[in-house]
């Protein structure tokens, strides 16, 4: 898969900590591309242009510019990015102001172990399908043995049925 074809992603997290780790989960998947991390909202916006993400995972409680205020400029200046929000605990007027702020979706850190790549992979097909992981199918059919499906029945093709003339 080359580099074009990867799902370029920033994490945006005040904790070194938590950056380092969704980093690690991330670039375990052929298909992702950590192109850079940023401590809080400020730096996001300085590094959008740069980097070009595809998608921005930000956290939602930072000092500074909160997430909820860069993604609202993320999502102003660059429309086709994605944004998933990150909240420890996400109450719910955290994960509207976020929704409204133009983030695809709200993940809670104590489960973006388990969500996060679906949810990247969720939040890219809506803005850039292209980029989506496609299963590589059998390296021969002898290999997928019974799992080829029968050919289907046939329907009649009523469109193209000869209508008698009244």
């Amino acid at each position: 898969m080359t580099a074009a074809q990867k799902i370029r992603v920033l994490i945006v997290d005040d904790h070194v900590m938590v950056r380092q780790g969704l980093r690690a989960v991330l670039q375990s998947y052929p298909n992702i591309d950590v192109v850079g991390e940023a401590g809080n909202g400020e730096e996001a916006i300085s590094s959008v242009p740069k980097l070009q993400p595809t998608i921005v995972v930000m956290d939602i409680g930072m000092p500074s510019l909160d997430g909820i205020g860069a993604t609202r400029l993320i999502k102003t200046q660059y429309p086709e990015i994605a944004v998933l929000g990150l909240s420890v605990n996400a109450p719910s007027y955290h994960v509207d102001a976020m929704l409204k702020a133009g983030a695809f979706d709200v993940i809670t850190k104590d489960r973006a172990v388990d969500e996060l790549y679906s949810a990247i992979q969720r939040a890219t097909a809506a803005t850039q399908p292209i980029l989506i992981l496609q299963e590589p199918p059998p390296a021969s059919v002898e290999q997928a043995g019974a799992a080829q499906p029968a050919e289907a029945p046939r329907t009649p093709d009523v469109m193209s049925a000869k209508v008698p003339k009244i």
